[in-house]
């Protein structure tokens, strides 16, 4: 099946997928963008797994301040290369994530973290719906950009304070 070029280029601009990839996804889906996504999607999910004991030494350190500079928090997102960490998809991710530790004040952030045991999915960071775009999960934005980038993303520390 031939695929169409704008095709191609309508699903590399929603998923940040390569050239080959999307047009694979297209074959695979029929032409479909919708299915085509998905596709992408799954790949995605997997290729994170396989990046997930990788290890993360580099990175960047992000805050965000709310309008009245009483509420603040940083966050420690990392990934294997300064090359990366210097992009600005990954610092713009990070920035969501100081806001969402910001907004939601989670306690820990992956579910196997030491005393998260009883803790619902809102005191978790990677659980919670982000502020932005509550269709999407934290995890769903770390899994998205770690298929964007091929490289493993962590997310190490997370503080809030809060002068309210």
């Amino acid at each position: 099946m031939e695929i169409d070029v704008t095709k191609v280029k309508e699903l590399r601009e929603k998923t940040g997928a390569g050239v080959m990839a999307a047009k694979k996804a297209l074959e695979e889906s029929s032409g479909d963008v919708g299915k085509a996504e998905d596709i992408l999607k799954q790949q995605g999910l997997s290729n994170a797994l396989k990046k997930s004991g990788r290890e993360t030494s580099e990175g960047v350190i992000q805050s965000y301040i709310h309008a009245g500079n009483k509420i603040g928090a940083m966050v420690e997102l990392k990934c294997e290369t300064d090359f990366v960490a210097r992009t600005e998809e990954f610092i713009s991710l990070a920035k969501d994530l100081a806001m969402q530790v910001a907004a939601m004040s989670p306690e820990f952030i992956y579910a196997e973290d030491e005393g998260a045991d009883n803790s619902s999915p809102e005191e978790i960071l990677i659980s919670q719906s982000f502020i932005k775009d509550p269709s999407l999960t934290i995890e769903d934005m770390i899994k998205s950009m770690i298929s964007k980038v091929g490289e493993n993303i962590k997310v190490s520390k997370i503080i809030k304070f809060d002068l309210s």
